[in-house]
């Protein structure tokens, strides 16, 4: 059964062998999860608002279509309860920027490593800084790996326009890392 794609799963979902959701669960838990904290780093919202994803796939299961694409339209899922939750608790959603030591490879030698850890710790403070369209695009297509004709489906735009939306986005996260590197 674990055979079964993606798109049959959520189309047996949908004829009310609801079971089959755990499958869909156990393959996007990981995906959704990794979605949500880059866009709010806060591990348990995350987790409540994947939660909330498959209680919507369980909602909306009769608008799924055979001709639909699993990751396109569950991402659309995402992207709209993330939404949702950003207009809910307006208050700051954004943690500081969290330990990024364990990225540090220990054969590095010392003036690397810390060389390496403030890269990434102003990547992720360059990232905060982007507006939540500019964040969500990278997120989805560079930390996601989502293709550009997924993104724009999910997004509503051309694969062409979401290329072009990616490319300004990184432009945006280049020039403000550099901004940051100089201070």
């Amino acid at each position: 059964m674990n055979t079964l794609s993606d798109n049959s799963l959520m189309l047996r979902v949908k004829e009310g062998d609801v079971q089959k959701l755990g499958l869909l669960y156990e393959r996007y838990k990981k995906r959704l999860f990794g979605f949500f904290y880059q866009m709010n780093r806060n591990a348990d919202l995350s987790e409540d608002l994947v939660q909330n994803v498959f209680m919507k796939i369980l909602k909306y299961k009769h608008t799924y279509t055979e001709e639909s694409n699993f990751v396109v339209w569950v991402f659309q899922i995402a992207r709209n309860t993330s939404y949702d939750s950003f207009k809910k608790n307006k208050a700051s959603m954004y943690k500081d920027i969290d330990d990024v030591g364990h990225l540090i490879n220990a054969n590095d030698d010392i003036h690397g490593s810390i060389a390496k850890r403030e890269n990434m710790i102003t990547l992720k403070r360059a990232i905060e800084m982007l507006s939540p369209e500019q964040k969500e695009l990278i997120v989805l297509s560079k930390f996601k790996e989502l293709k550009y004709k997924e993104l724009g489906e999910i997004v509503g735009c051309t694969e062409g326009n979401a290329r072009i939306k990616v490319h300004r986005a990184l432009n945006q996260l280049k020039d403000i890392f550099l901004t940051l590197e100089k201070r």
